[in-house]
């Protein structure tokens, strides 16, 4: 089983995502360290990726977990996933949950003042709030609260522990 935690760049995929995993006991892996460093670079200068940029490190984080569902673990991803297309793709041939952490632009704002040593820069939200498609079914989860009621809530609505 794979829990998809996803969101725009600072809505805390990586933070919820981390606390989740310990929580369940699962493997957790960062989409973020499947990024090409030209991926990383281009973000840094607050360049949004492309779709050409993108289909690489959706099929390399696609095959790591298509590698590990293989071998019966279950994962925790934190990944952007904005684009139904996305989804798609890191789903495929795998039982995967969304989780969409809903964010507002005044709260990535306030996120990223608190956020140092990432590659993804502020100046990225208004890009990937554009590009974001809301997912027609997940867990949504509003990232005003703390990370820790957001994974007492997942838990609690998902029956995991």
């Amino acid at each position: 089983m794979v829990l998809l935690v996803m969101g725009v760049a600072g809505s805390g995929k990586t933070t919820i995502g981390t606390l989740l995993a310990q929580k369940l006991g699962w493997t957790f892996l960062d989409a973020d360290e499947f990024h090409s460093p030209a991926n990383r670079e281009k973000m840094h200068h607050g360049i949004p990726l492309t779709d050409a940029d993108r289909l690489p490190w959706l099929n390399a984080i696609h095959q790591e977990m298509l590698r590990r569902g293989a071998k019966g673990e279950s994962l925790v991803l934190a990944c952007s996933a904005l684009r139904q297309s996305y989804r798609e793709i890191l789903s495929a041939n795998l039982p995967v949950t969304l989780i969409y952490l809903r964010a507002t632009a005044d709260l990535l704002h306030r996120n990223f003042a608190h956020r140092s040593g990432h590659f993804a820069q502020e100046n990225l939200v208004p890009s990937q709030l554009a590009t974001l498609e809301e997912p027609a079914s997940a867990l949504v989860e509003d990232i005003s609260q703390t990370p820790d009621q957001i994974v007492t809530d997942v838990c609690a609505r998902l029956k995991l522990c």
